[in-house]
């Protein structure tokens, strides 16, 4: 079972085959609602054709998605602002919110300009089109690092981004860290359905290493670790200046 909702980039091209059109409306739909169980009834439909015309792009149909009522009854009606903010930032970004100030400004952007304007911020933003363009799917971003960036950016993201079932819940998971600016520790749960402890789990990194020389070259390799040393193993494969592709439980 993976931890990491780790997504491989999936684009809308042109000429696409309705399978092809299928697979990234399924995906938008995952990505935006969490893996939430859509009913006919729930669908985008009228989005969704406009997106099969070409009268919209994948961007645009997130957008129609997130500012839709079943992803503000999901995500917005039954869950504090610091938490509707972050699986804005989940969701539609791909990655955890970077500090307090961030998500204070979104709290006071709904208070301000509504429900819309707040969805809109994230999908109109510079970040949105550099790393989705207007016809990628947003997926989780957060499971790459890259060089000399801090194990606190990525431990949050893990913490959001473990599974989707981390969709759940109406508080804040990162409010405490945030507010204090104290880095999130990793936690595996308690128990699974299996009823064994995490402490007992073994987990897979993949990760990419660049050696620098007459040549630069870059490897991809993997190792196994106890969930005991799941954050000593990240922050070393940091410090080497290896970058880290999945986190995935064996």
């Amino acid at each position: 079972m993976a931890l990491w909702v780790s997504n491989e980039p999936t684009e809308l091209r042109n000429n696409a085959s309705e399978d092809d059109l299928q697979t990234v409306i399924r995906a938008v739909y995952r990505q935006v609602l969490g893996n939430h169980h859509v009913m006919d009834n729930q669908r985008e439909t009228e989005a969704e054709s406009q997106l099969r015309n070409g009268d919209i792009t994948v961007r645009e149909f997130v957008r129609r998605v997130a500012q839709g009522g079943l992803y503000q009854s999901l995500f917005f009606d039954n869950a504090s602002p610091y938490r509707f903010v972050e699986l804005n930032c989940k969701h539609l970004l791909g990655r955890a919110p970077h500090n307090q100030a961030e998500i204070s400004e979104h709290v006071q952007r709904y208070n301000a300009d509504g429900y819309a304007a707040e969805i809109s911020s994230y999908i109109d933003s510079d970040e949105y089109l550099t790393s989705f363009g207007e016809n990628t799917v947003p997926f989780a971003k957060g499971a790459e690092t890259q060089a000399g960036q801090t194990n606190v950016g990525f431990n949050r993201a893990f913490a959001l981004m473990r599974g989707y079932a981390s969709n759940s819940g109406k508080s804040s998971k990162l409010i405490s860290d945030l507010g204090s600016n104290l880095a999130t520790k990793i936690a595996a749960p308690t128990k699974t359905s299996g009823g064994y402890a995490s402490t007992a789990k073994r987990f897979r990194i993949s990760a990419v290493r660049t050696n620098f020389g007459p040549r630069t070259l870059r490897s991809n390799y993997s190792v196994e670790v106890n969930y005991s040393q799941l954050s000593k193993r990240i922050q070393n494969i940091q410090k080497s200046g290896g970058q880290i592709l999945s986190i995935t439980e064996i």
